[in-house]
């Protein structure tokens, strides 16, 4: 894009007041954003109010810098674009949500795949859930997306902590593709801890933002970047979410896209499951097993591929006749209800205990509760 264009879309998107749907209104009219701001007062004004109309005639004093910071972004690093809504690359499958971004900044090995329009609506599957995730919840989306991976099935998700980051490990994991939308400029990461997991996401697939370079991560731009998970995805996932996780608006977000909605169930007694079991009911598609949802999307699974939810491991112990194992059944329990459901005394127990944690069957959570676990 040349930097004339460039400036002119930044422009847009920076006028005070002007957000997506009066900018599409005045594409609509004039073409571009070029033609835009050459037209007079009074063309303005007879799309929007007299005030808009001032506000897009005033170049906002912070686009000089925003088109050098953009552009020295661009050229300072490969795999690296913006695409606007005007632009033949843009992705066919935003094009048809409600509020489609104006702009989008790519970085990473599938900008230049994700634009072409051979591989643009590669099957994708979202996979969203809770921050603060129990440890089945995070071993779950960190399986699935390894399953989804092998399938050929690209991740797509929000780099946030818990289930988003363990979906794009997964996936990453599987040999797979997969795609972080994430609600912050590109030149920054957010949540800082996944770092590491940003540059491994830049090699092996693509971070993709509606917001300008220097956005910092604010509370409102979250909620807004689901719709574009959702948007890219032939489905979405979600795999544990309590009753007010914001997983719930990219779930609501995809229903009304029309894209197909699939949920984990969890235990009763868990909060972090309320959300998926909310979804169950209202309609979303029960999974037990990613090819659950290979099956639905009319995807074959990879030759070899493991369906996630059938581990080895967790077979051997549901089998083992282990009576700890059995007396901690599948909810979060407490020392004092193992101690009544098995006899044994409390330094056995905390022995046993410690050898399965330290064997990945058990984990050990706050507050002096355990959580079985299904081993990878």
């Amino acid at each position: 894009m040349e930097a004339l264009e460039l400036s002119a879309w930044l422009r847009l998107g920076l006028t005070p007041g002007i957000g997506n749907e009066a900018a599409r209104r005045l594409l609509a009219a004039f073409g571009s954003p070029q033609a835009i701001f050459h037209q007079e007062m009074a063309a303005l004004s007879q799309l929007g109010n007299e005030k808009l109309a001032r506000a897009l005639l005033r170049e906002p004093t912070t686009l000089a810098a925003q088109l050098d910071t953009t552009l020295q972004w661009l050229e300072s690093g490969t795999h690296r674009r913006v695409v606007t809504l005007g632009d033949s690359a843009y992705p066919p499958s935003l094009l048809q949500i409600e509020d489609p971004p104006l702009m989008l900044y790519m970085t990473g090995s599938l900008a230049a795949a994700i634009v072409d329009p051979a591989r643009a609506e590669a099957a994708r599957i979202a996979m969203v859930g809770s921050r603060n995730p129990t440890p089945q919840g995070e071993g779950n989306a960190r399986e699935f997306a390894r399953a989804f991976g092998r399938a050929g099935l690209c991740v797509v998700s929000g780099l946030a902590r818990g289930i988003d980051g363990a979906a794009h490990d997964g996936a990453m994991l599987g040999g797979g593709d997969t795609i972080a939308v994430v609600g912050t400029g590109l030149d920054r990461v957010y949540p800082k801890k996944h770092l590491a997991l940003a540059h491994r996401i830049v090699e092996q697939g693509m971070i993709v933002s509606e917001f300008h370079l220097g956005t910092p991560p604010l509370a409102a731009n979250f909620p807004r970047r689901n719709r574009i998970i959702s948007g890219l995805s032939r489905g979405t996932l979600v795999v544990e979410a309590a009753l007010q996780s914001g997983s719930l608006i990219t779930a609501r977000l995809a229903a009304e896209q029309g894209k197909d909605v699939f949920a984990i169930p969890g235990s009763i007694h868990s909060p972090q499951s309320r959300g998926c079991h909310a979804l169950i009911k209202q309609g979303a598609k029960l999974v037990e097993l990613a090819q659950d949802v290979l099956e639905e999307l009319q995807l074959a699974p990879a030759t070899g591929a493991v369906p996630a939810g059938r581990e080895d491991g967790f077979e051997e112990a549901e089998t083992s006749g282990d009576p700890l194992i059995q007396a901690l059944g599948f909810d979060v329990t407490s020392l004092d209800a193992l101690q009544a459901r098995t006899g044994m005394d409390t330094p056995q127990l905390q022995a046993r205990l410690l050898e399965l944690e330290l064997e990945g069957l058990v984990a050990r959570l706050p507050g002096g509760l355990f959580q079985r676990l299904a081993a990878g």
